[in-house]
């Protein structure tokens, strides 16, 4: 059957595209808006903490609100205020300024998250979790993107400050094609598949010391992935000597890494494959790839382990957090879902403010900070993978010894 809502689709992921650029736009043209604002790298990082405080202070609402007035004019509101935050950061005259503008990035993308996923789930209620996924790679899609876009306009000497106006012309045309699409609706109860891979929530009843544990995780795995982000550019720049115009290369081989490990565990997540065993094992392959980057800081060596940390890092493993969250609490996915990306939000608002202080020490020291952080999502991984396979071996066990 001809799903309408295809052309709605394509518009919403349009809008994470958009998305993936602004999160990377302030990180970029950091020393234009150093002058810009008369602050340091340090003072730009604050700026960039912003984000965190405007996520969490409408994420919880709005997700309720959009159940009851529908999804259309959240992810309206979203896409204003991101329009708001992109010609805002190229007009403020200081930090205190952008930092309101800041606020405004952090509210526009709670505001898209809230519209979009429902609308998401309701337009393809056979498959919500592929229709899902791809938001990722939109988002990776904008981030590969960008830094070739600033190439570009360095190539022809242009302003810094187009970079952001392409983003928010982008997300205009995106408005106006969006305004007649139709929308699922959202009182509709949609029939969705029963988690990943086929997996069933686990039988015995999860705990407060679970819920902990999930949270933990949920700021560990957004801190590992945007630290990295953020820092990696100035990494190879300050660090391994690398020229600018290289050294924004990097994002855009990270980007690719988590491109292509959005639609690796997709197909091996429809193969049945354990998201408990992923989530191990890619929180064990960026602690590792971070601990290789910072002992051997080489140009050949980052542009290497740019691809594995982002394939690992940031290829869909907090998605795969917040499934495996969702499904040992069946009862509670709307509750499970607003922790989790609260815990991630307060990454975003509380590493930058770290990562502002380690700048006045060393880029190095960023890097090495982040493989502390990724140590510590491993060691959470395994004990979240002791609680979600022990009750399914002792059941075995126990099945067998009554055989």
């Amino acid at each position: 059957m001809k799903n309408n809502y295809i052309p709605t689709a394509a518009g919403l992921y349009v809008n994470y595209l958009v998305h993936g650029m602004g999160v990377l736009l302030v990180t970029l043209n950091m020393a234009h808006l150093q002058d810009q604002w008369q602050t340091d790298a340090a003072g730009v990082s604050i700026v960039i903490s912003s984000y965190g405080i405007g996520r969490m202070v409408v994420l919880l609402v709005s997700g309720m609100l959009s159940d009851k007035f529908g999804r259309k004019p959240f992810v309206y509101l979203g896409m204003m205020c991101y329009m708001i935050f992109l010609l805002g950061m190229i007009s403020s005259g200081s930090i205190y300024v952008a930092y309101a503008f800041g606020i405004m990035a952090g509210m526009a993308n709670s505001f898209l998250d809230s519209g979009t996923y429902p609308a998401l789930m309701e337009s393809f209620p056979q498959s919500p979790s592929t229709a899902n996924i791809l938001i990722k790679a939109f988002v990776s899609g904008g981030q590969f993107m960008l830094p070739f876009i600033i190439s570009i306009i360095i190539w022809f000497d242009g302003w810094f400050g187009w970079s952001f106006v392409i983003a928010a012309v982008i997300m205009a045309i995106n408005a106006v094609y969006l305004r007649k699409r139709q929308f699922p609706d959202h009182r509709a109860v949609a029939v969705t598949a029963n988690g990943a891979g086929g997996e069933k929530a686990n039988e015995r009843e999860s705990t407060l010391f679970d819920g902990v544990c999930f949270t933990l995780y949920g700021y560990i795995s957004m801190a590992t992935f945007y630290l990295v982000s953020q820092w990696l550019a100035q990494f190879g720049q300050f660090v391994v000597g690398m020229p600018y115009e290289s050294s924004i290369k990097l994002l855009s081989i990270y980007t690719v890494g988590s491109l292509v490990c959005v639609f690796v565990t997709a197909a091996l997540v429809k193969k049945a494959v354990s998201s408990v065993f992923l989530l191990m094992l890619y929180t064990f392959i960026s602690f590792c790839a971070l601990l290789v980057v910072c002992l051997f800081p080489s140009p050949m060596m980052v542009m290497a382990f740019s691809f594995v940390i982002g394939f690992s890092a940031a290829g869909g493993v907090m998605q795969l957090g917040l499934t495996i969250m969702a499904m040992s609490f069946p009862s509670g996915k709307g509750k499970a879902t607003g922790i989790f990306y609260t815990a991630g939000s307060l990454a975003t608002f509380t590493i930058p403010l770290i990562t502002a202080k380690l700048s006045q020490v060393s880029i190095a020291s960023i890097m090495w900070f982040d493989v502390g952080i990724a140590a510590a999502g491993f060691a959470i991984a395994l004990l979240i993978g002791y609680r979600q396979f022990g009750p399914r071996t002792a059941g075995a066990n126990v099945n067998s010894a009554n055989a």
